[in-house]
């Protein structure tokens, strides 16, 4: 598969130093900067994701006219979080 190339950011100089002092050994900008885009894809997928099941939610709950208290909800998780703790152990 052929490479593409991102359009080209117009920075200032201090923040082009900003950004180079904080590369790793041997890091280049290029990869540092195509490690940014890429976390942000991948935030802007999942945050995507969990609005859509957010309001898929509040779909099926008004469809249905069934809802959950803060209370059940956090005592569900509660139970979730100790049952991975006992498998860990």
């Amino acid at each position: 598969m052929k490479s593409a190339t991102l359009p080209m950011l117009r920075v200032t100089p201090e923040f082009r130093a900003a950004t180079e002092s904080v590369l790793d050994e041997g890091e280049t900008l290029s990869a540092f900067v195509e490690e940014a885009v890429r976390r942000q894809v991948d935030y802007r997928r999942t945050r995507q994701e969990f609005i859509a099941r957010g309001l898929a939610a509040r779909e099926q709950s008004q469809r249905t006219g069934i809802y959950h208290s803060h209370d059940d909800v956090m005592d569900s998780l509660r139970e979730i979080l100790e049952t991975a703790e006992q498998r860990e152990r």
